[in-house]
Order: structure tokens, then C-alpha cells, then sequence
């Protein structure tokens, strides 16, 4: 934790501190998931992620100075922090990594605020089928990944090393069953479970446990449930642009009086 913390209290961008700023910061990926494996197994290859949503100082909102997002790596510390107006354009575009910061549980979180809390009160708002494309999108994305079994640039040796290994990129299935699982729950309760009750199972993937063959036969079923679920979803087709940007407006108004 105290590389973390080093990470958080020095990141800065041109005297934009993050922490300082910042309305919430938690943690996100296979930390939150519960499908963390640690470094002591030797098939973990998993960094820890930490997700935020900052606001400038009210100077660089009304000024020419402008923030969208900070990136750090460092370590195995990931670390990605999002202007507040970036994170709710991709929430309306039911951005898979950006919605389960909206239902992230308490427990999870490194530091939130009153108007972190407003946002996720307000999350219904950007509950729609639109979740149905996006969630397909990354999860055909994942699937594509895992079978070209290239060595992308992302890919660590120890990665790398699990692709030999296994024949395909195991983090890549785990990452395509959970986005479908969640895609499938969040079309029928509108609800995204973030921490997941199958954690053993995806685990079990990213280990390569299974075959890619029964990979491959679970995503095509899960494929068709997805439709399924999309079809018969009683979500509204888009978000409600309107109540967002008021909302947008109401949290930035709390913020900088």
C-alpha cells in the first residue's frame, strides 16, 4: 500500500494533484471483481487497478487550462483518473470499465464525496439496453484477442508466457465470460454486480483451466442469452440525457461553491 499511497499523493498534472481532487478513487479490475490472483502464484498475472474521477481546481474548469484523464503505471499499481465530464460521456455510452465504478461497493473505495455519492444515487439514470452493444462490443473484442493468440503489445513476458503455455490468452476468455455474465444480469435487474458471486469459476479460466474450446462453446451460449435478455429487457432503449446533464450540472455546482 505505500507505493499506492506514493503513487496518489505525488501524482499530479501541472500542479493538478489527483488525491487532492479527486471525488472518488477505488479500486477496479480483478481487485474488485474478487478474481485478483497474487504475485505468490505462478500464474498470476494481474497488476492492481485503481479507478478515480477528479474535478480541476475551479481556476482550470472556468479557465483555458484543460484536464481529461491521468494515467500512471507503476509497479504493479495501474492507475487511471477521470475528468468528471469524460467519465459521465462514457457512462452515457454504458462504457463497461467506467459503469462499475457506479456500483462499486463502499468497501471498495479509497475516497469518495458527497458528490461521488450523488452520481451513484443517481445511476439509474444511465441504465438503458444501449449496455447490451457496448458489453457485446468489448466482450467480441475479448474473444478476437483470445483467439488471434498474438503477442500484442500489452503482454508482459509472464503473459506471453501463459499464451505459450495454454495455447490462448487465458485473462482474455476470463474478461469475455465475465463482461457477458455482467451484460446478461444488467439487461434483466438493471443492476451491474461488480463483485462476483463466480469469482472461484473466472479464476479458474484466467489459470487456464479451461480448454478454449469450452471457452468458445460457453461465450456462444452466453452470446445468445445476451440477445435473449436484450429482447425481452424492460431497460429504456438510451440513457436520459436530459436528467444527466442536469445532473452533471447540479454535482459541479455543489463542487465549486
Amino acid at each position: 500500500m505505500r507505493l499506492l499511497n506514493d503513487i496518489l499523493s505525488n501524482a499530479q498534472v501541472d500542479q493538478f494533484h489527483m488525491w487532492d481532487n479527486a471525488i472518488v478513487l477505488m479500486y477496479r479490475g480483478s481487485l474488485a471483481h474478487g478474481t485478483y490472483i497474487p504475485d505468490s502464484n505462478p500464474g498470476s498475472i494481474d497488476d492492481k487497478d485503481v479507478f478515480g474521477i477528479a474535478m480541476p481546481p475551479w481556476d482550470w474548469f472556468f479557465g483555458l487550462r484543460n484536464f481529461e484523464q491521468f494515467e500512471r503505471k507503476e509497479g504493479y499499481w495501474d492507475v487511471l483518473v477521470y475528468d468528471l465530464r469524460k467519465c459521465v460521456r462514457l457512462l452515457l455510452k454504458a462504457n463497461p470499465n467506467v459503469l462499475n465504478a457506479l456500483f462499486t461497493p463502499y468497501a471498495l473505495l479509497l475516497k469518495t464525496s458527497p458528490q461521488f455519492k450523488l452520481l451513484q444515487e443517481n445511476r439509474h439514470l444511465f441504465a438503458s439496453k444501449a449496455i447490451y452493444h457496448s458489453f457485446c462490443g468489448y466482450a467480441y473484442g475479448q474473444l478476437h484477442k483470445m483467439e488471434n493468440m498474438a503477442y500484442n503489445g500489452y503482454m508482459g513476458q509472464k503473459r506471453k508466457g501463459l499464451v505459450d503455455k495454454f495455447g490462448y490468452d487465458t485473462k482474455n476468455a476470463q474478461h469475455l465470460i465475465r463482461l457477458q455474465r455482467q451484460g446478461i444480469e444488467f439487461l434483466k435487474t438493471g443492476e451491474l454486480v461488480v463483485v462476483r458471486p463466480d469469482a472461484g469459476e473466472l479464476k479458474q479460466i484466467k489459470l487456464g483451466q479451461w480448454s478454449i474450446e469450452k471457452v468458445k462453446e460457453v461465450a456462444e451460449v452466453q452470446f445468445k442469452l445476451m440477445e435473449k435478455a436484450y429482447e425481452d429487457s424492460s431497460l429504456p432503449e438510451h440513457p436520459n440525457q436530459e436528467a444527466v446533464d442536469l445532473l452533471v450540472q447540479q454535482i459541479q455546482k455543489e463542487y465549486y461553491k
